[in-house]
């Protein structure tokens, strides 16, 4: 998006802090490992294909929290086109009463 000179910033363009970024992938990983560690305790704790489902789960699950640990937030870029008007409908300025 090419800004026009004297444009406004749209804060709904600004990207997220490092710290907020780090912090809600730190949480992503725990979450999908928490889940993992789940997965292997009921793996050891069951019997039949139900064990083979939860050891799977358990073995391929740091594959997907690394990859759902790392993709980044990303805002939606949003064009600021609807904060400018055109000059057809500009406002005329006051009557010129100097005649």
């Amino acid at each position: 998006m090419k800004e026009q000179p004297g444009a406004a910033a749209v804060i709904t363009s600004a990207r997220t802090s490092r710290s907020d970024d780090i912090r809600r992938r730190q949480q992503r990983y725990l979450v999908s490992m928490g889940v993992r560690t789940v997965c292997f305790v009921l793996a050891v704790v069951s019997s039949g294909p139900l064990r083979w489902g939860f050891f799977t789960a358990a073995v391929v699950l740091p594959y997907v929290a690394v990859v759902v640990a790392n993709t980044s937030t990303r805002r939606e870029t949003l064009s600021s086109a609807p904060y400018f008007t055109d000059d057809a409908r500009a406002l005329e300025g006051p009557p010129d009463t100097r005649t």
